[in-house]
C-alpha cells in the first residue's frame, strides 16, 4: 500500500507515531554573537521552551535534536532539567539546515509514519498548533502551519518600488512542517542528488507534485532572529 493510500485511511482518532526532528544546529550570526537557543526567556532557556512544547504534545511519540558538536552537553543538560523525556538522541548537523535536517528524519524511528520538522528558534509554538499540524499531515501526507500576510508587499528593483503586490491568497510559512516520512525522505533525497535550493522543507514536497495543506498558524510563533526578538518572545511567553 502506498503512503498516500494509507494515510486516507487514517482517522484522527488513530494518529500514527511521529518523529519531532528540531533543528538546532544554526550559527545566530544575526543574534549579535548571542547563542539565541540558549538565550533567556522569563528565565528559562528558548531552547528548553521549544522541546517542552513537543514534550507536552501526546501525538509526539520521540524528539530528535539536531546541533553542533559544542552544544550537545548543554543540550543533554537542558533536557534532564526540564523532563524532556521523549529525547530520544542528540545529532552531528550539517553545513546548512537542509543537511542537518536530512540527519534528523534518517535518524527518527522506524515505527514513526509521520515526521514533524520544527525550527529549535520557534520557542513560542503552542501544543495546539502542533497537533493540529499533525493531525492534518495523517489526513493529507503534508501538512505546515502558516499565517496571512497582513503588511502591504512591494517588489522592489535596485531600491526602487517596481510594484505593489496583491496579499490575496499570500500566507506566511511556520513551523513545524510534518509529513509522511516515506514521502518527506523521498523529497529531501531528490532535492539533494539534483542540488536544488530550497527554502524550507515544503518546498522540497512541493517539488514532488504533491500538494501540501495549511493548517492555521499564529503570528505569536515567531522565530527568533534578531536581538529584539528575545523581548517579543518574552513578552508573548510572560503573558
Amino acid at each position: 500500500m502506498s503512503f498516500i493510500s494509507r494515510l486516507r485511511r487514517v482517522s484522527q482518532k488513530n494518529i500514527p507515531l511521529c518523529s519531532a526532528v528540531i533543528a538546532a544546529a544554526g550559527s545566530s550570526v544575526r543574534m549579535g554573537g548571542e547563542d539565541k537557543l540558549f538565550a533567556e526567556i522569563c528565565g528559562v532557556p528558548a531552547l528548553a521552551h521549544t522541546l517542552m512544547a513537543f514534550q507536552k504534545c501526546a501525538l509526539v511519540n520521540e524528539i530528535i535534536i539536531v546541533a553542533q558538536n559544542s552544544m550537545f552537553e548543554r543540550i543533554t543538560e537542558i533536557c534532564k532539567g526540564y523532563c524532556i523525556e521523549k529525547a530520544n538522541c542528540v545529532i552531528l548537523g550539517g553545513e546548512t539546515r537542509f543537511d542537518s535536517v536530512c540527519n534528523g528524519i534518517f535518524a527518527a524511528s522506524q515505527k514513526s509514519r509521520l515526521i514533524a520538522i520544527h525550527d529549535g528558534a520557534r520557542p513560542c509554538v503552542s501544543t495546539a498548533i502542533i497537533e493540529r499540524t499533525i493531525t492534518a499531515a495523517a489526513k493529507h501526507s503534508a501538512a505546515v502551519p502558516a499565517v496571512p500576510v497582513s503588511s502591504t508587499i512591494k517588489s522592489v528593483s535596485r531600491g526602487v518600488v517596481v510594484e505593489t503586490v496583491s496579499r490575496e491568497g499570500l500566507y506566511e510559512v511556520q513551523t513545524p512542517q510534518v509529513f509522511d516520512s516515506d514521502l518527506i525522505k523521498a523529497a529531501l533525497t531528490k532535492a539533494q542528488e539534483a542540488r536544488e535550493s530550497i527554502t524550507d522543507d515544503c518546498m522540497a514536497v512541493e517539488m514532488l507534485g504533491v500538494r501540501v495543506h495549511i493548517t492555521e498558524g499564529a503570528r505569536s510563533n515567531i522565530k527568533l532572529t534578531e536581538p529584539d526578538d528575545i523581548l517579543i518572545a518574552s513578552a508573548i511567553l510572560g503573558g
